[in-house]
C-alpha cells in the first residue's frame, strides 16, 4: 500500500510506537484475558509489542498519522511481492523472543500456556476462509488514548478504504473489542462470522466485503451469529 498523506514509519521511531500500543491496548479484552495479572500485563506488553513491530517492520507496511505518531496503522497488503524467507525468518524470530519474555516475566507458565490456549486469537489465519489475494489486512490501528475522537482513525481507515477501492481490493481486519464494531460497520464493514473456543471464553466475528474478525468476552456479545 502506497499513501501521500500518510506518515511512513522508520526503524528508529519503532519505540515511541510500543509505547503508544501498550497504552492502547493494557485493558484490551483479549490481553486481559491472556494476562489477567495486571503488574504482569503491564511489564509484559511492552516487549510483546517490541516483538510484533520488528517483526512487521520487516514484513509489512507502517504508518502514523504524521512525525508526531499519534496513531498507528499495519497493514499487510497481500498484492504485493515479498521474500518468503524474510518473511518466515521474521516471524519465527518474534515467536521465539514472544515465548522468552512469555516465560522470563512469568516462570511459572500460567501466562504461556494462556497464549497457547488463545493462539487463534493472536494470528489472522481466519483470512484463509475469504480466498482472496486482492487483500489488505489491517493489523493494527490504534490512536493514543489522549488524542482519540479527534479524528485519526477515521484519517487511517479512510486511506486505506481510498487505496482499496482504487485497486479494486478487499479490506479485512479484526478487533478484540465489542466497542469498535460500531465504528467498523460505519464504515462499511460487514460481519463474516464468528470463531468461539469456549474454553477461552472469547468469540471472534469475522466479517465481510470489507471485511473483519472481531473477539470480545461472551459476557459482553448477547447475540452471536452461527
Amino acid at each position: 500500500m502506497e499513501s501521500r498523506q500518510l506518515y511512513r514509519v522508520k526503524e528508529e521511531d519503532l519505540p515511541r510506537l510500543e509505547k503508544l500500543l501498550t497504552g492502547c491496548f493494557e485493558h484490551d479484552p483479549l490481553y486481559c484475558k491472556l494476562i489477567p495479572d495486571e503488574e504482569i500485563r503491564k511489564r509484559l506488553l511492552p516487549e510483546l509489542f517490541a516483538c510484533d513491530l520488528t517483526e512487521f517492520y520487516e514484513t509489512c507496511e507502517i504508518y502514523s498519522d504524521s512525525p508526531e505518531m499519534n496513531s498507528l496503522l499495519v497493514v499487510s497488503d497481500e498484492t504485493e511481492p515479498y521474500n518468503p524467507l524474510t518473511y518466515y525468518l521474521a516471524e519465527a524470530w518474534a515467536s521465539l523472543r514472544t515465548d522468552e519474555f512469555l516465560i522470563k516475566e512469568d516462570p511459572s507458565l500460567k501466562t504461556l500456556w494462556k497464549f497457547m490456549l488463545g493462539k487463534d486469537y493472536l494470528n489472522s489465519r481466519w483470512t484463509a476462509q475469504l480466498h482472496r489475494t486482492e487483500r489488505i489486512h489491517i493489523i493494527y490501528l490504534a490512536v493514543r488514548p489522549d488524542m482519540q475522537h479527534h479524528g485519526l482513525a477515521a484519517l487511517l481507515l479512510g486511506e486505506v478504504i481510498r487505496y482499496a477501492d482504487q485497486h479494486k481490493l478487499m479490506i479485512s481486519l479484526e478487533t478484540h473489542n465489542p466497542e469498535n464494531v460500531p465504528i467498523y460497520e460505519h464504515f462499511g464493514f460487514k460481519t463474516y462470522g464468528i470463531v468461539e473456543k469456549h474454553h477461552f471464553g472469547l468469540k471472534t466475528i469475522l466479517h465481510d466485503s470489507r471485511s473483519y474478525c472481531i473477539s470480545v468476552p461472551e459476557s459482553r456479545f448477547r447475540n452471536p451469529i452461527n
